[in-house]
């Protein structure tokens, strides 16, 4: 008797056992139906029987299915660890596997560039055009957006920080610009610790102006504290800084891409060849080498610089005389030049006339 009740207990425990491993067999480890990677969005507060009900909705779960799910993250003490966010679900995925990817936390980031030497319009124009960043601010203009940020009495360009930034769904236009805000005032504050004891510049936001010109003038990283040498001892110098850069902000959307003489006799406050000192805003956002270099710039006795036409390479001159003269080296084609040699009478050992 005793050993026919314990067979009859074997059986069942087997039957279970058996009847156990087909539901888990047949409604955990067989594939979604799923035909392409699904990115699938776990919202802020949402529990496992939400979850549930909008995978059965969106046919990728089926009755018996998601009651076993729901049963496995409950029996594992699992279900509150399941983390908002969005989740790359790959074809081959099974109810088991996507559990433990959205318990994971590794949900899918987007990315969005902000290069160093862009503009606070530009930078605007790249948010407002991501299609997964949030639309808080369309329609509202500079004053308006830096006051949503925290900061309503700055002039938004040069204050923020060219990086990559990543971020996941359901971040605003809001929160990414704070953080780069955030990450330059961070920057500028660690950079303007470390200056020259003996520079000009008195403020961290006067070396973030000089910062923004440097990046504007030169690609070449090396380059950097030589040109922030020049502006810095024209500052000294009182003379007008006299860059490119910084009428061609003034020009803003007038700008066609070619500097004319004209465009430097421009009335704006922006124009260095017209008014002496720093600009009264940064003209874009500069990266890290830009400020170290504003703030530590190279001694020595140039003034002057042009460009070669070299992968962005400068020449830097001394004298008045010897940056005419570079001018007519790497800016005036060969056959202009017999009309400029009169200028390097003066100096008949002038380079480009020889």
């Amino acid at each position: 008797m005793l050993r026919t009740l314990f067979l009859l207990i074997i059986l069942i425990i087997s039957a279970i056992g058996s009847s156990g491993y087909w539901v888990y067999k047949n409604y955990l480890i067989e594939p979604l139906p799923i035909f392409e990677d699904l990115r699938y969005v776990v919202k802020s507060n949402t529990n496992l029987r939400q979850i549930t009900i909008d995978l059965i909705d969106k046919e990728l779960m089926n009755y018996p299915t998601a009651l076993t799910w729901i049963s496995l993250a409950r029996f594992q003490k699992r279900a509150h660890l399941i983390k908002a966010g969005e989740f790359m679900i790959p074809v081959g995925t099974t109810p088991q596997q996507m559990l433990e990817i959205m318990i994971s936390g590794k949900t899918v980031h987007h990315s969005l560039l902000i290069p160093e030497g862009w503009n606070f319009n530009q930078i605007m124009i790249a948010i407002r055009g991501h299609p997964e960043i949030v639309q808080t601010l369309d329609k509202i203009d500079d004053s308006a957006i830096m006051a949503k940020i925290g900061w309503p009495a700055q002039h938004p360009e040069g204050r923020f920080y060219p990086d990559t930034y990543h971020f996941g769904t359901g971040t605003t236009d809001v929160s990414l610009l704070t953080r780069s805000h955030k990450m330059m005032e961070k920057v500028l504050e660690e950079v303007w610790e470390k200056r020259k004891k003996d520079l000009i510049l008195k403020t961290p936001y006067e070396a973030l102006i000089l910062a923004s010109i440097v990046e504007k003038e030169t690609a070449a990283v090396e380059e950097r504290p030589l040109i922030a040498g020049v502006f810095i001892r024209r500052l000294k110098k009182n003379m007008r800084l006299q860059t490119d850069p910084t009428v061609i902000y003034a020009l803003g959307k007038n700008f066609d891409g070619n500097l004319r003489r004209k465009d430097l006799k421009i009335n704006n406050p922006y124009n260095t060849y017209k008014y002496k000192g720093l600009p009264p805003t940064p003209i874009a956002m500069p990266g890290k080498a830009a400020l170290e270099a504003s703030v530590n710039p190279t001694g020595g006795e140039t003034l002057y610089f042009v460009a070669k036409g070299q992968e962005g390479k400068h020449y830097f001159s001394v004298t008045l005389k010897e940056h005419e003269c570079a001018v007519i080296e790497y800016q005036i084609k060969n056959k202009n030049r017999r009309r400029y040699k009169s200028r390097c009478k003066k100096y008949p050992s002038c380079f480009a006339c020889s």
